[in-house]
């Protein structure tokens, strides 16, 4: 497992503790931004909108770098990235 220490101030996360699973970190293979959520402090996460089944999350990127893991949706964006969705699920940030 991973720890990371966050805190949520608006989408900013600092100083809480949280656990990423090591299966979720081996199936994160297209990340392109280096793990900063979980290397850094004041990580800013695209704000989960909406989610379906925990599996389909809509969120709001704040904003327009590139990810392999959005995807459009008609006017929305999916995050398919699994560290993300992890978050979301375990703890509602």
């Amino acid at each position: 497992m991973y720890w990371l220490l966050c805190t949520v101030k608006g989408s900013i996360i600092t100083g809480k503790v949280m656990d990423i699973n090591k299966q979720t970190l081996k199936e994160t293979t297209n990340c392109e931004k280096n793990f900063g959520c979980l290397n850094g402090h004041n990580h800013v996460y695209c704000k989960v909108e909406s989610c379906v089944n925990n599996e389909v999350h809509f969120v709001k990127c704040l904003n327009e770098d590139h990810c392999l893991y959005k995807m459009n949706f008609g006017d929305s964006i999916i995050c398919s990235c699994p560290i993300r969705k992890e978050i979301y699920n375990k703890y509602g940030l």
